[in-house]
């Protein structure tokens, strides 16, 4: 499929023709321009040709000294490579990790497994096992995201007759119409023509103040019966009743921007064969990560490196996922494959996977036009992706992509590593404890020496480190995804597994969204699996402190870098720790930081010209001239702005300080509550401003900013237990 493409700042040209990266591609141009390249016997000679020097590269076998000037010598060209723009060198790193890691797997199966005692076999066929699943990961993870394909908004016909009927489905369970009423509002203020555009809450709570609520705006409010099937089943209850050619979907706290069905319909248009086509999920509230670890906006989320790179990198091979929000589907093609996927409790993927598997196309746009609310706590977290990972399990015993008719080599390998992502549960927790199968019982897990155990997985991990941050820098940073997974190992390892085994096991579990944390607290009941491996590491590393005084004698080098990998497993667990200690989020309608002109009227009629800084559906937060005093308790009236439309709104000031104005909003009808959706959650640019576009990653100060937190989450676990010790004392 022929698509425009944005460029990317590697990508960008050097203004400098002379400079040395011009003269390289203008030899690789000239190289790949040759006419030879046209005839596909030279292409077989080529890729044999390269296939037998990669397996010459990874398996030449040599001593110590020359594995390291091997391995200086290829991480050399690596940092070279990462400080040179451009796609090819991009693609150069991936080629230089994968021979540095393929080198390693192959020397740790012939040269390292030789075990002659029980417990040494017990503990390093687990630990090799973890590494082929991890180096599995890695591989296909490089096929996915070496070439993301960066999709572009398509315009719209200019003949609105021809534009299609869309029917916009908001699905609710027991989530309170606060949260709901700001997606409602922003999905009638959408940009389509009115008589083609059809808004229904599908209410599987069937709430009297949700049906009330829908007839004074007049959107349509559906129910059934019954609740089977969770989510999909409220969603294929409602096609059998609607009749539009397309179907948007969004989640009940996913506020669409007015701007969402002209960004992303036009695709459709262009590409006839086109079914389904996924928008990013954004968040205006931090995640628990985020709040906890105050990292909001500082730092790429766990979710973005899906939404930023890898959705990106499968709709290079047609395998754009459905995410169950913020995508639009064409009806026929749904129904021809019997609704919303039931089988499974990711509905949304399964779904997907099976209009691929009919030969459809989807699409990705890396465009963010909605935005919702993140899990407020790290329980909450832990159950949404506890859901997630026993779905994708159950995908892969029922469903599997490797297997059936209807996809190509790059869709089944897309969905497999979507799959084989979530059973990293496992070997996360393989990782977090090897290195005391040496220190407590003295298992040799390598039967090699300690240097070159070093000179051969030090390689694999650096270029591992180097090639990532480069490829996902912008929506992920080095050593936060060993953080993300150590949270989360524990939870997922059962469920997938017993997934794996019996998949009509579990059940569809509701996220919750909307919740306040009233007092900030340390969540013992989630932090137990962490504080277990993180004491048991500290006894480990203890048990090494002494022995290295005591009795290391030949296994000293040994001994070192047991305890070097330890000390990690520490700081990923305090890490894991912290993100335990919840903190207080007493607002029930996160703020948005946003600049938008605003006018303030006052009683006695005086304007004042100011500017927003933040904006809920409750209230605003405006900057004002520091010498402007404006009373508390003081009534006004706040106009907004988008193009030539004004909206005015009663508001009371709730805070007044230096050069800063808090109001709330004065009892606002549900008119004016739908005109300000439309003004603030529901501009075409409200979540752009924040999508990738924070500090890229710095593998050596994203480990600093680890450490940093881990050794703040074990200062939090100490002082923590010394509370909880005190009430004891006392009795």
């Amino acid at each position: 499929m022929s698509v425009d493409q944005r460029p990317q700042a590697d990508e960008v040209a050097d203004a400098d023709s002379h400079s040395p990266q011009a003269h390289w591609r203008t030899v690789v141009h000239a190289i790949t321009g040759w006419a030879i390249w046209q005839h596909p016997t030279a292409r077989v000679v080529a890729v044999v040709f390269s296939a037998l020097l990669m397996g010459l590269v990874i398996s030449v076998p040599l001593d110590l000294q020359g594995q390291i000037l091997f391995s200086l010598g290829s991480f050399a060209a690596a940092l070279l490579l990462s400080k040179t723009p451009g796609r090819l060198s991009t693609l150069a790193m991936i080629v230089l990790s994968i021979s540095a890691s393929s080198r390693y797997i192959y020397w740790r199966f012939t040269d390292t497994i030789g075990f002659t005692h029980w417990m040494d076999a017990a503990f390093g066929y687990g630990l090799v096992l973890a590494e082929l699943y991890a180096f599995a990961v890695l591989l296909i993870g490089y096929f996915q995201t070496a070439w993301p394909l960066q999709r572009r908004p398509v315009p719209m016909p200019a003949d609105v007759s021809t534009w299609p009927s869309v029917d916009v489905f908001i699905p609710s369970y027991n989530e309170p119409l606060e949260v709901v009423r700001q997606t409602v509002f922003s999905a009638m203020s959408l940009d389509w023509p009115k008589d083609r555009l059809h808004v229904y809450v599908l209410d599987d709570g069937r709430r009297t103040e949700f049906r009330e609520f829908c007839e004074e705006l007049g959107v349509g409010y559906l129910i059934r019966d019954n609740n089977h099937h969770a989510k999909a089943g409220n969603i294929n209850a409602a096609l059998k009743v609607t009749h539009s050619e397309y179907i948007a979907i969004f989640d009940c706290d996913h506020i669409p921007t007015r701007s969402f069905l002209q960004v992303c319909m036009g695709w459709f248009f262009k590409d006839t064969n086109l079914v389904m086509l996924q928008t990013p999920h954004v968040f205006f509230s931090p995640d628990p990560f985020e709040r906890n670890l105050d990292t909001f906006h500082r730092m790429p989320n766990e979710g973005e490196l899906f939404y930023g790179i890898v959705q990106d990198g499968n709709d290079l091979w047609n395998a754009s996922f459905f995410c169950g929000s913020c995508a639009i589907i064409r009806r026929k093609e749904l129904l021809e494959v019997g609704g919303i996927a039931v089988e499974t409790v990711t509905e949304d993927a399964h779904t997907a996977l099976k209009l691929s598997r009919l030969g459809y196309n989807t699409a990705y746009l890396e465009v963010p036009q909605a935005a919702g609310l993140a899990t407020e706590s790290l329980s909450g977290h832990v159950g949404q992706r506890i859901r997630w990972a026993r779905g994708m399990a159950q995908i892969a015993r029922t469903d599997n992509p490797l297997f059936g008719k209807g996809l190509h080599f790059g869709q089944r390998l897309c969905y497999l590593n979507a799959m084989l992502h979530f059973f990293y549960g496992l070997p996360r927790l393989v990782f977090l404890t090897a290195p005391l199968a040496y220190l407590f019982f003295g298992a040799h897990v390598f039967q090699a020496s300690a240097l070159m155990i070093t000179a051969y997985a030090l390689p694999h991990l650096a270029h591992a480190s180097v090639t990532n941050s480069r490829i996902q820098g912008r929506f992920r940073h080095s050593f936060w995804n060993e953080v993300y997974e150590s949270v989360l190992a524990w939870y997922i390892m059962r469920p997938v597994l017993v997934a794996a085994i019996n998949p009509k096991l579990g059940k569809f579990n509701v996220t919750a969204k909307g919740g306040v944390i009233e007092k900030a607290y340390f969540d013992w009941t989630i932090a137990r699996p962490y504080v277990v491996l993180l004491l048991i590491n500290l006894v480990g590393m203890a048990v090494g402190v002494w022995k290295l005084f005591s009795s290391a004698g030949d296994e000293t080098t040994t001994l070192v870098i047991n305890m070097v990998w330890t000390v990690y497993n520490i700081i990923l667990l305090g890490a894991s720790v912290a993100v335990a200690s919840e903190t207080r989020q007493i607002r029930g309608t996160p703020r948005v930081a946003a600049s938008l002109p605003a006018v303030i009227r006052f009683e006695n009629g005086r304007t004042l010209v100011c500017k927003t800084e933040d904006f809920s559906q409750h209230g605003l937060g405006l900057a004002v001239p520091p010498d402007v005093d404006i009373p508390m308790g003081s009534r006004l009236a706040v106009s907004l702005f988008r193009s030539d439309e004004e909206g005015v709104f009663p508001a009371v000031v709730t805070f007044s300080g230096k050069g800063r104005l808090g109001v709330k909003f004065d009892n606002l009808s549900l008119h004016q509550q739908a005109e300000l959706a439309s003004l603030t959650f529901a501009r075409a640019d409200a979540w752009i401003a924040t999508w990738g576009t924070g500090q890229r990653d710095k593998p050596l100060r994203s480990l600093k900013s680890v450490i940093v937190i881990g050794l703040r989450g074990m200062g939090q676990l100490t002082a923590t237990a010394f509370k909880s010790l005190k009430p004891l004392k006392s009795r």
